[in-house]
């Protein structure tokens, strides 16, 4: 939201203004020093059951917590796709029960491919895997979805405590 709504000149030709659409735009001498822009950001965890198989398994996260610019669709893509271009801190979670001692992992994957590995392969029943990472998303083709991975499979936990994956815009481009 622009908190100005008219041209404000300044000193020395320092000119703020709001385009209408929830951005400012700071200029001197008609150059654009910088626009800030709305700040997509989103918080979204698993509610439903989900099993997960051997191997990855995209993490299906059906309830926002919020979604300031609606670019998390929790229905059937479970995906961010922000409508800004920058550089956004990703963050999640995947935490499952097994019957069996099993390696998992946890990877953020931009347009369809591991990008990033949130946490390292570890041992045990009960897995909890999470961590972050910064990622450029340009804002109208990219996008990101938490996968995770499991030697043997389980049923994954619901709740926000246990299953969830945000992010937000650090810097627009």
């Amino acid at each position: 939201m622009a908190l100005i709504n008219t041209t404000t000149t300044g000193v020395l030709g320092t000119t703020v203004y709001g385009d209408g659409s929830g951005n400012l735009t700071v200029q001197q001498n008609g150059v654009t020093l910088q626009t800030i822009t709305s700040a997509p950001s989103f918080s979204a965890y698993q509610s439903s059951a989900q099993t997960v198989g051997i191997g990855w398994t995209k993490i299906q996260f059906q309830t926002e917590e919020w979604d300031t610019a609606n670019c998390f669709d929790n229905a059937t893509n479970y995906r961010f796709t922000p409508n800004v271009a920058g550089y956004y801190q990703v963050s999640g979670a995947f935490y499952y029960t097994t019957a069996t001692t099993t390696e998992s992992a946890l990877s953020i994957y931009k347009n369809n491919s591991s990008y990033r590995y949130l946490n390292d392969i570890i041992t045990g029943s009960n897995r909890s895997c999470n961590g972050s990472a910064m990622i450029f998303l340009n804002g109208t083709t990219d996008y990101i979805e938490l996968y995770g991975y499991s030697s043997t499979g389980g049923t994954l936990a619901t709740g926000t405590i246990y299953n969830y994956f945000q992010a937000f815009l650090t810097k627009a481009s």
